[in-house]
């Protein structure tokens, strides 16, 4: 397999992403049209009513939710740093993750690789050796989802067997994401099957799936998870929270299994933030539990942005900030 890379050129230099944000632009404006024109059609008065109804303080509460999640998150970030055998700071973690949000929004959000640009600064190392502590945090984060999916549908009844069909296929990411030794053994079928060709990219995501093999043990594993299942709980009782102050009485077992469902058939979409997807599924899964159309767009859209745009929100703020300091931390490296 190695005696192929000295074929194959390099494209890009490693950490020089540059995403492009023409189609995250598209999808969004499509998606703010289609949201508006849906409330539209259902009602602007009962919309704004229903809004004004629920005052700045649930709406401050909602975000306040949202915002503990991202809080422990940010601590699995770290810990996860620290299992990578980076050095840095508690407070050099903080302001990558925070500031890695203002990418959240593009495709896959592979944007928020910005965290690894800033950890590069910060130790010197590559793109690389980092490259793991990102793809442990993503599949981490999709076991958590998966799991407190799996545990809300035991409990709820959502009386479709699409959220079953989503969780199926999340949980069969999450054997292999969470599996490093299942990622070698697919890289190196995928290797044969183009008989041999590629030999160079092929070595480095071998070399990739073997450095993920200390964030899989347990000693890691369980907090992080742990982390993830409380973290994504809180956004769950927000939706929850929400859905009760609208008039619509579902359980919270049925409010997390539709709100995270949703979130994971956004995720899998590939859509910049999942939007489109994670919307429409949240409204039909809704509509399904008997709520009104007008209640269930007016819930989805103030829940996207007490959670998704509230995080970009954060990143847009945050970011000049890690930006800046990954350049004094470069300088004072060298």
């Amino acid at each position: 397999m190695a005696g192929h890379t000295k074929h194959i050129e390099r494209r890009s230099a490693p950490g020089k992403f540059e995403p492009s944000f023409s189609r995250t632009g598209w999808v969004l404006l499509i998606f703010v049209v289609v949201m508006v024109g849906a409330i539209a059609l259902t009602g602007w008065q009962d919309a704004s009513k229903a809004v004004r109804e629920l005052g700045a303080l649930k709406l401050m509460a909602l975000c306040g939710l949202a915002g503990a999640h991202y809080i422990i998150r940010a601590l699995r970030w770290h810990l996860l740093v620290r299992a990578g055998g980076v050095s840095t700071s508690v407070s050099q973690n903080m302001l990558h993750f925070f500031g890695g949000f203002a990418m959240t929004a593009t495709p896959g959000r592979v944007g928020e690789l910005i965290r690894l640009r800033w950890l590069m600064r910060a130790t010197g190392r590559g793109f690389g050796d980092l490259l793991p502590v990102a793809f442990a945090d993503r599949a981490i984060e999709l076991a958590a989802i998966v799991g407190l999916i799996a545990l809300a549908l035991s409990i709820a009844s959502l009386g479709t067997t699409a959220a079953w069909w989503v969780l199926l296929a999340g949980t069969v990411l999450v054997a292999i994401a969470c599996r490093p030794q299942i990622l070698e053994l697919m890289v190196v079928w995928a290797w044969r099957v183009l008989g041999g060709r590629a030999g160079r990219l092929f070595v480095k995501l071998r070399r990739l799936t073997r450095k993920l093999r200390p964030f899989m043990r347990w000693p890691v594993m369980l907090p992080t998870l742990l982390i993830g299942l409380v973290g994504w709980a809180f956004e769950g009782l927000a939706f929850w929270l929400l859905l009760d102050w609208l008039g619509a009485s579902i359980s919270p077992a049925t409010a997390t299994a539709i709100f995270l469902t949703a979130v994971l058939s956004g995720a899998l979409s590939g859509l910049p933030g999942g939007l489109g997807g994670t919307e429409a599924s949240a409204v039909a899964l809704l509509l399904l539990q008997g709520v009104p159309l007008e209640t269930a767009i007016l819930a989805t859209a103030i829940i996207r942005v007490a959670t998704l745009w509230f995080a970009v929100m954060i990143g847009f703020i945050v970011f000049p900030f890690a930006e800046m300091v990954a350049k004094s931390d470069a300088k004072a490296r060298t």
